[in-house]
């Protein structure tokens, strides 16, 4: 059984969250560092952006900033996530791992698997999004908001037909990235409040729809889930489906001060952040 890194690194900002991902990649891409799985939150709540989204376009920045959002842009593709009521996971491992597709598509499959039977291991009927239909097919391509959990792609996790779980991936020197976030409560109001849309009638179509195409775990029990609930259900998946064991790692000063470094520069940037 091969063994994997397990970082769980609490709340922490916008910026570090993804400087942090970044340095991983760049530490396994290096070989000082083996396979990596992290759980994190956000601290405060969050607006992320996916690394082709144009921020003045998608996003309403006053709205943001109003509500004392966080907001970064990702390494990784998809359309923006509010973090807020979420754990949010990552994993990093290179692309030539033992059994791991080529294809994006079928390594979501492999990489999620965890996530599946995490949702399982609390209890919920989770199972894949097969996309089945072309306009579902096609909506992948040319999405029709820029809302994240507006409809689920390839190997996303459902639950009751709605999407619960939301994931991104990029590969980079050999390596891949995927990072997620997994829904324990969602606030629409504030989730749409942030978004451009070209008018009201628009805006109040996704205010109806968004009920019926996501959830949020605790909408579907009686008891809510902790945080440290859910770390312990899918850190048990996720060495179920990939067949490992997760070893506990905490970053020497030395990593932190990369970390630190690459945040300055890119992360908590507005030349990144608003680039495009």
């Amino acid at each position: 059984m091969k063994q994997w890194y397990f970082i769980n690194s609490g709340p922490c900002s916008a910026s570090f969250n993804m400087a942090l991902d970044e340095a991983l990649l760049n530490w396994h891409s290096e070989g000082s560092m083996p396979p990596v799985i992290r759980f994190y939150e956000w601290n405060p709540a969050t607006l992320s952006i996916g690394y082709f989204q144009r921020a003045e376009k998608d996003i309403d920045l006053q709205a943001v900033k109003e509500q004392g959002l966080g907001f970064v842009r990702r390494p990784t593709g998809g359309r923006a996530v509010l973090h807020e009521h979420e754990l949010t996971y990552s994993i990093i491992v290179e692309e030539s791992y033992p059994n791991m597709p080529q294809t994006v598509t079928e390594a979501y499959r492999v990489l999620s698997e965890g996530l599946l039977i995490g949702f399982q291991n609390l209890g919920l009927d989770a199972y894949f999004s097969i996309p089945d239909t072309e306009e579902k097919q096609a909506d992948l391509k040319k999405p029709r908001s820029a809302v994240c959990f507006d409809a689920p792609s390839w190997y996303e996790l459902v639950v009751e037909g709605r999407k619960v779980a939301g994931s991104a991936q990029t590969r980079q020197k050999g390596v891949i990235l995927q990072h997620g976030a997994i829904l324990l409560d969602l606030d629409e109001e504030k989730l749409l409040s942030v978004f451009r849309f070209k008018n009201d009638e628009i805006r109040e179509k996704m205010r109806q729809k968004l009920p019926e195409k996501a959830v949020a775990m605790n909408r579907l029990v009686d008891t809510p889930f902790t945080i440290p609930q859910c770390v312990e259900a899918f850190k048990a998946g996720f060495e179920q489906a990939l067949d490992i064991e997760l070893v506990p790692y905490t970053l020497t000063e030395e990593q932190l001060a990369q970390v630190k470094l690459i945040e300055k520069e890119k992360y908590a940037n507005d030349d990144w952040n608003f680039r495009k």
